[in-house]
């Protein structure tokens, strides 16, 4: 039986927010050079197992269906590796959304690696209407050079055959990108690639991790803030002689808002973030999957409802520190309406240890791509195509 504090304490929050739930903790059947998230192993005692048990699991799905103020309920299940779980624990996971759904609209997507898909994935995953994101690096040369597995082995031929499965049984997938030093130099490369497997919907995460011990400096795996800057402005500018309104790139889309003055989208480029937050396999929660950690710890679900962690002084105080914490620079710059600084643990280059690794390719981009933008922002206004911009000359000058 759960806590009753927590129990009595349920109810809706007072404004939506999102939960990246980790089922499987850290756990991961691939090694990439790059991953964040494989040293979280040390967190938890090494012989717990990395799955989220049926009580918290419960737990977990009706706290965060009756906090969500809204109709629809979003869950995320990533990883680590999600499907480690095998198909059957997701199978009673949507029993529990389907037993405590109250006439929601309830709707699942998985992030995989999707080397594990089969066919039961497939039919199960069609049947469930689940959307399922696929990590991947590009064509198999630049994919294999970080995406391996404990053994070293390349993964690309599995992750082929994974979305093969998705495709199969005509399940919708997006791609999941990350951009490191491995395949930062060949934008065009990656992008036309995602177009060939029938990727419509791409995000583009790029890798940027403190080197312990060395104040500025970034690991190798990184890319720098020039070469950020440049894999984005060579892909806008063949997407945007080309694809608009055929191929929507998360990037992109945040951008036109920008210059539309429309707020949301990516937490990366608001003003304030914190309503992201992470739930582990064990049911504790922290304010943001990139701040899995001790002092970012809210707490734990079976204390304390997830409405009122999301909710608390600590969480709100980390999602306004984004907006309190910019570097003095920040405030001189012409594109800080569009970049609000990055993502703060990106904060980590210059003297003071503050400034965003990533400011010059931010600065080049969002310069860069002022003018289309501006071109797409009238045409929307007008109640016209943005995709009209494909046919305009100049249109990425």
């Amino acid at each position: 039986m759960l806590n009753s504090t927590a129990d009595a304490a349920g109810g809706p929050a007072s404004h939506p927010f999102h939960v990246m739930a980790k089922p499987a903790g850290p756990a991961c059947n691939l090694r990439c050079d790059y991953c964040f998230y494989l040293e979280k192993e040390q967190m938890f005692a090494p012989r717990q197992p990395r799955r989220m048990d049926e009580r918290t699991l419960e737990a977990f799905v009706r706290q965060y269906i009756e906090a969500q103020p809204g109709e629809r309920v979003v869950f995320a299940w990533q990883g680590g590796e999600p499907t480690l779980l095998g198909v059957d624990w997701y199978r009673r996971a949507l029993a529990l959304q389907r037993r405590h759904g109250r006439g929601r609209r309830i709707e699942n997507t998985l992030q995989t690696n999707g080397t594990l898909l089969d066919d039961e994935w497939g039919a199960f995953l069609k049947e469930n209407g689940f959307l399922v994101g696929i990590s991947i690096d590009g064509p198999p040369a630049l994919h294999d050079r970080s995406r391996v597995d404990a053994n070293g082995r390349p993964s690309s031929a599995r992750v082929q055959a994974g979305i093969e499965v998705l495709r199969r049984h005509a399940v919708p997938f997006n791609t999941l990108t990350c951009v490191s030093a491995a395949n930062a130099h060949a934008p065009l490369a990656v992008y036309r690639y995602l177009k060939e497997i029938g990727s419509r919907h791409l995000q583009f995460i790029p890798v940027a991790e403190p080197r312990p011990g060395q104040r500025g400096a970034a690991t190798p795996p990184s890319v720098s803030g020039a070469q950020w800057g440049r894999f984005l402005i060579a892909i806008f500018d063949e997407w945007v002689r080309s694809d608009v309104g055929e191929v929507y790139v998360d990037m992109f889309d945040l951008s036109l808002a920008k210059w539309l003055g429309i707020a949301g989208g990516l937490c990366v480029h608001a003003e304030t973030c914190g309503d992201a937050l992470a739930i582990e396999h064990d049911g504790s929660v922290y304010s943001c999957d990139h701040y899995v950690g001790p002092e970012h710890r809210l707490g734990w679900i079976h204390e304390q409802p997830l409405a009122q962690l999301a909710g608390s002084a600590q969480q709100t105080r980390f999602g306004q520190d984004k907006a309190h914490r910019l570097p003095e620079a920040c405030y001189a710059c012409p594109v800080l309406f569009a970049c609000n600084g990055g993502c703060p643990k990106h904060r980590f280059a210059g003297i003071d240890g503050r400034h965003n690794h990533l400011c010059e390719g931010y600065r080049a981009y969002f310069t860069h791509v002022g003018g289309p933008m501006q071109l797409m922002a009238d045409r929307y206004r007008r109640g016209e195509s943005p995709a009209g911009v494909t046919r305009q000359p100049n249109a990425s000058q």
